[in-house]
């Protein structure tokens, strides 16, 4: 087992290092029952970034929340030959000729490219906001809360469909910003600093794409506000990083402050249309309550099951028992129960028997090849989730295809909102059945990874496994056999672990390849060629 640290330099700065401190040492103690193998592992290295293609026609792909790519406007920019853009152009210059290693160190950090560097800052937030409350003194747990984010336990508790969630709304937000900032660029054609002036030097590559609005404050301004929302405790750090990387776009010469000011405002109108959605999505009732998850347990008691009990000690809640009712991105609720798996065995029954049987013998048995499988997929307490896991994965492909920022944040947008329907879909199953996991069947089977605190059947990790690979796969078809691969190998590692029978797997499979046709259907209709 391993635990990696962010390399030097990353987003965790000394001053909000404790709570990752915490997840480490948490993590450590978990290591004695196996239930957690990384914290956060050094991010993929981003050289500059000199898109392949200019997208002209990004401002009429489709939308996902937005109404239409001029929904918000944007206003007429000042000619480049008024009083008013020359002081801005000198205002560049000025800059340039007084850099600080600080601002170089920055103008090369956000130079490549800001949807992927941010996905990155999300995922080492995930890792750190990862982390299950601790038990009270008298027993019982408390509840993480949002009008208290600084408190113990920190808002939020980004177990995996809240990091899901997280991952959709932010790259969804940034798909749809970057789509009306296309629309608007081409609109009014005004070129960047150093192509209007050649005393100003492109520090950072700059095409012929048009700068009004900027990209780089489109992402700042829609990414900073949903992450204030997503991570409250993270607020200052966040718009700081933001800030940093609308002035790395003016110290480089990619963008006036003008241009700056007009995307910054166009992102952070964005994010009030997504951010009104999120407070209506269901989300914050999530939680159900103990009559609730009673009731869970008393129907599949009535239904002659055995019924989930937490294996945590004490017993803890189960781990949000309304999500399956959060509101998906490409299905209605009707078509989340219509997709709902078949039950799984029964609890009494001979394949249930022979199904625990197979995972007591494997873990008994489990090779050190199996062994460093369930502990290369555990994404458990500490980590970027499962969900992470596949943003890893989708960001190495967008990088060495050398994407468009509007063409990363469709990689991004589709890949997270098929994952958030999948957990979605897979926890509205794991609720409706309710079902054991095999180590309350059968108490002998000792776990090689940490038990999750909710009902087995279908493997939350096959589920959205096999909707991320089915989306890669669309999205990069030379990738197709090694997302195929990776989905099995996921999969699979929850048997080697312990703690899924290979129903919860297969059904899992199917599942999440049912949720992923949904967002696939909307991709091959949406106009991005």
């Amino acid at each position: 087992m391993r635990i990696t640290f962010s390399r030097p330099g990353s987003f965790l700065k000394p001053s909000n290092r404790r709570p990752f401190l915490l997840a480490v040492i948490l993590c450590a103690a978990a290591l004695v029952a196996g239930g957690c193998d990384k914290v956060v592992g050094p991010f993929e290295v981003l050289p500059p970034l000199e898109p392949s293609t200019l997208e002209p026609t990004a401002g009429s792909w489709r939308m996902i929340v937005l109404t239409g790519p001029s929904q918000i406007a944007v206003a007429v920019p000042a000619p480049v030959t008024s009083a008013a853009y020359t002081a801005e152009l000198d205002a560049i210059k000025s800059s340039q000729a007084n850099l600080t290693s600080t601002q170089q160190q920055a103008i090369a950090y956000w130079s490549g490219g800001s949807v992927m560097r941010w996905n990155q800052i999300l995922r080492e937030l995930v890792a750190r906001y990862n982390l299950p409350p601790a038990p009270r003194d008298e027993g019982g747990y408390p509840v993480p809360d949002v009008e208290n984010p600084f408190g113990d336990p920190a808002f939020p508790f980004a177990n995996p469909v809240y990091a899901a969630r997280a991952y959709s709304y932010v790259s969804a937000a940034q798909y749809d910003a970057l789509k009306s900032a296309w629309y608007w660029k081409f609109q009014y054609n005004r070129l960047s600093p150093a192509k209007n002036d050649n005393a100003i030097t492109a520090l950072m590559p700059v095409s012929g794409l048009p700068s009004y609005p900027s990209e780089d404050a489109v992402i700042s301004g829609v990414t900073v506000e949903m992450l204030k929302t997503l991570f409250p405790a993270a607020v200052e750090e966040v718009t700081l990083k933001a800030a940093e990387q609308r002035n790395a776009a003016l110290w480089s010469g990619k963008a006036t402050a003008s241009d700056l000011a007009a995307g910054l405002a166009l992102g952070k109108s964005v994010a009030t249309v997504f951010l009104a959605r999120a407070a209506a999505d269901g989300m914050r009732t999530a939680g159900g309550s103990a009559v609730l998850w009673q009731a869970l347990a008393d129907s599949a008691t009535t239904r002659g099951e055995i019924a989930w009990i937490s294996r945590d000690i004490p017993a803890r809640p189960p781990m949000l028992p309304l999500f399956g009712q959060v509101r998906a991105w490409m299905m209605t609720p009707a078509d989340i129960v219509a997709e709902r798996p078949p039950p799984p065995p029964s609890t009494s029954s001979q394949q249930m028997k022979d199904e625990t049987a197979e995972v007591k013998r494997t873990v008994e048995h489990l090779t050190s090849v199996q062994l460093a499988v369930a502990q290369k997929w555990n994404d458990g307490a500490g980590t970027y989730s499962p969900p992470g896991h596949w943003n890893d994965v989708a960001l190495e492909y967008v990088r060495d295809a050398k994407m468009s920022e509007v063409r990363a944040a469709r990689v991004f947008a589709l890949l997270n909102m098929a994952m958030h329907d999948a957990g979605v879909g897979c926890w509205e199953a794991k609720y409706h059945y309710f079902n054991p996991r095999p180590s309350q069947v059968d108490p002998g089977i000792k776990t090689q990874i940490g038990i999750p605190n909710f009902p087995s059947y279908t493997s939350g990790h096959s589920t959205f496994s096999t909707a991320a690979a089915a989306i890669l796969s669309y999205l990069f078809p030379s990738g197709a056999t090694s997302f195929a691969a990776m989905r099995d190998e996921a999969g699979i590692s929850r048997l080697y672990g312990g703690i899924h029978y290979r129903s919860d797997i297969e059904a899992g499979k199917l599942h999440g390849a049912r949720i992923a046709g949904y967002t696939l259907s909307f991709a091959r209709s949406d106009g991005a060629p």
